[in-house]
């Protein structure tokens, strides 16, 4: 099981971290090793390494059939399940990697930093990319989005990912977060919502 995320898929994001408003011309792709994964709404232990752990909320679809090199006129036929999950990054060390100029790895693809929630079917959705999702801490509302306001469809990122990997039964796509990231902290509770409906759940230990 691969877990493929991309990065820069909504402008205001791009803006909010960069204060400049980078259009990037294809998708940024990175990937997350497999002990990233939290589900089931196990809790999330902020880790000893970072002191600034932010929550990037997102569609994930789940991958559902073996495919390389996909056009994007089929990619719909690739994945029926979706979900939100929270693509955690120590944003300090983000920082300082991207000041240096070297990989991500380690501040995106840590353990647990890959967290999902219940997945749904995507027939329930009249569009994947009309579907409304936030993220609540402790009650409130934090982030929002709107898939319309992605810069690369679901669609478009399959078909362009699947010319560099065979996509597999169960890989995950994390397609990007948009405005709104934030930090957590020891004892908040994060619950993730697919328009109205309730996925995610879980607790900041």
């Amino acid at each position: 099981m691969k877990i493929i995320a991309v990065g820069m898929n909504y402008a205001e994001h791009n803006k909010e971290l960069d204060s400049t408003l980078i259009l990037p011309e294809e998708p940024v792709i990175f990937m997350k090793p497999d002990s990233a994964l939290l589900k089931d709404g196990k809790p999330f232990f902020i880790p000893d390494f970072s002191k600034e752990i932010h929550y990037e909320t997102e569609l994930v679809v789940k991958i559902s059939r073996l495919g390389k090199n996909i056009p994007k006129r089929f990619a719909h036929r690739y994945y029926d399940e979706a979900t939100v999950g929270i693509d955690f990054t120590a944003r300090d060390l983000q920082r300082k990697l991207r000041e240096s100029g070297n990989p991500w790895e380690i501040c995106k693809g840590f353990d647990n930093s890959a967290v999902i929630g219940k997945f749904v079917p995507v027939n329930k959705f009249n569009n994947i990319q009309e579907i409304n999702f936030h993220l609540n801490i402790d009650g409130k509302r934090v982030q929002q989005g709107n898939t319309a306001d992605m810069l690369f469809k679901v669609d478009e990122i399959i078909a362009y990912i699947s010319r560099f990997f065979t996509l597999k039964i169960g890989d995950l796509l994390f397609t990007g977060t948009p405005v709104g990231v934030g930090p957590v902290a020891i004892g908040q509770n994060l619950q993730g919502y697919l328009d109205e409906e309730k996925v995610l759940d879980f607790d900041i230990r």
